[in-house]
């Protein structure tokens, strides 16, 4: 059942990543990656990270994309128009991608090799735990983030302003 429910919602996430890169109106585009999102939260649900699974949802697909539908918004994009691209990115990007794809695809392989077997943690971690790390030893980064949305917002905002208007 759960290689079902894997296959199904990775199916999900894959084709809302790809709907996301094909669609030409901003605002259907978010809707494509809060798709995708919450594919991922069902996925850690299955991996058994409830945690990971709530955070995605109420951070990523909750706030995050709120965000982007209300600067999107905000600025009034229209649809993107569509460019048939360089012929330079055609002929070196589409091999340079298949070089970096096997370069990363050999040391997966051979770390695997020297690595070994993989083994669960001899504890588990709490919600406590995260909560401490994050809180504590992690706070600067933490609020560090919340800053730059915080300047990205006030940054949308000062675009968003007409000309006319002090």
């Amino acid at each position: 059942m759960h290689l079902v429910l894997f296959l199904i919602f990775a199916a999900f996430c894959l084709a809302g990543a790809i709907n996301l890169l094909l669609q030409t109106h901003p605002i259907n585009s978010a809707l494509s990656l809060i798709v995708v999102m919450s594919s991922l939260a069902v996925l850690y649900l299955l991996l058994g990270a409830e945690f990971l699974a709530a955070a995605q949802i109420i951070v990523y697909a909750g706030a995050v994309m709120v965000l982007f539908t209300f600067v999107v918004m905000l600025l009034n994009v229209g649809e993107e128009e569509k460019t048939h691209g360089s012929q330079v990115a055609k002929v070196i990007g589409f091999p340079a991608v298949v070089v970096i794809l096997g370069v990363i695809s050999t040391i997966v392989l051979e770390a695997q090799k020297h690595l070994g077997g993989v083994s669960l943690s001899d504890g588990v971690t709490t919600t406590q735990d995260l909560s401490r790390v994050l809180f504590h030893e992690l706070l600067l980064p933490f609020e560090l983030t919340s800053v730059l949305i915080l300047i990205a917002i006030l940054g949308a905002v000062a675009l968003a302003r007409k000309e006319g208007h002090s």
